[in-house]
């Protein structure tokens, strides 16, 4: 199993989520930035190292949601969220076709990759506790 460390990066009130280029697996949908926790790696080194490479942020993790195990064609994924808050930086894609700041109302109208989609789920819950 591969894991996989993903952000949720909230910033003024709407949170950072990325497009997969055509060229990607899983082409042209819709995640929240992240990518492979290598050997020896904390979760969060993971997550502030990929968004650094990614999108040429600099993000601080906060909380750690559950979990998601997705099995793809290839490979069997174990994808795990975290909260975090942007600290610095302006937005490059190295990877993405695209990126959105969207709010809490649009997230659903996006087409998301399959194992981001339970996250965005728990999200949206956590989220509505809040108010």
């Amino acid at each position: 199993m591969i894991q996989v460390v993903c952000a949720i990066i909230e910033h003024k009130g709407t949170v950072l989520i990325t497009q997969r280029s055509s060229k990607m697996a899983q082409p042209l949908l819709w995640e929240f930035p992240g990518g492979k926790v290598e050997d020896g790696e904390s979760e969060t080194d993971a997550l502030v190292r990929e968004i650094q490479e990614e999108l040429n942020l600099l993000i601080v993790p906060h909380k750690r949601l559950v979990p998601v195990t997705h099995t793809y064609s290839s490979s069997t994924i174990e994808l795990i969220p975290y909260t975090c808050s942007l600290q610095s930086g302006n937005i490059l894609l190295a990877e993405h076709q695209a990126y959105s700041w969207a709010t809490i109302d649009t997230l659903l109208n996006f087409s998301w990759c399959p194992a981001d989609i339970p996250i965005v789920e728990e999200y949206l819950q956590l989220k509505r506790m809040q108010l």
